[in-house]
């Protein structure tokens, strides 16, 4: 079946929020609040579209981001320049078919030249070993484990450098070429945009 990774579109956030909510104890839950977050913020806010249907998505933010996330932080204090990873989610039925190798081909791509690091956490669970052999199959390692406060879940800190980039900054600094690839999705400048749809 053809997959299509591409940005995501208004109209698809209230299937993206029931998705995320159902994915179950490794992802953890929204509200309506939380993806309006990512509509107006997410640097890299894309889905995964197979016969017309959305069948996962991923959730990455730079870390000059404005976010309120325990995981998200604990990055800020150890790193000073990165690409975090917030969340991908397959839907149910649509598991192990490689979704998620194309999801993290595309990320990677979109952030080796815009930063020097990825970054993701995978909760400690007892099905947590397919996560991190997952990612270790990307070239991640983890650097810490965090206890999220306030909350039983405890993360193992993933980090992964990205080779490209110290080509991609000595020589083209902070402007990227003009071509399509290289491209950030283009965000609402407010919440009045989001309500409008303009």
């Amino acid at each position: 079946m053809p997959m299509l990774i591409r940005d995501v579109l208004e109209h698809e956030l209230d299937a993206i929020l029931a998705m995320n909510n159902a994915a179950g104890s490794g992802i953890l839950p929204m509200n309506q609040a939380q993806i309006d977050y990512f509509w107006l913020n997410a640097h890299y806010f894309r889905v995964a579209e197979s016969d017309n249907c959305l069948v996962g998505f991923l959730i990455g933010l730079s870390q000059d981001a404005d976010y309120e996330s325990s995981n998200f932080n604990w990055f800020k204090e150890h790193y000073p320049n990165f690409f975090y990873v917030d969340r991908i989610v397959i839907a149910k039925g649509q598991r192990n078919a490689g979704i998620g190798r194309l999801f993290y081909a595309d990320v990677l791509s979109f952030a080796e030249v815009r930063a020097p690091a990825v970054v993701a956490e995978v909760f400690m669970e007892q099905n947590t070993h397919p996560a991190l052999l997952f990612h270790g199959s990307f070239g991640f390692y983890e650097v810490g484990q965090h206890q999220m406060p306030d909350s039983p879940l405890r993360a193992v800190m993933l980090y992964k450098d990205l080779c490209s980039f110290p080509f991609v900054k000595s020589t083209y600094g902070n402007q990227l070429p003009q071509v399509p690839w290289l491209q950030e999705r283009q965000r609402p400048a407010d919440r009045s945009q989001l309500a409008t749809g303009t």
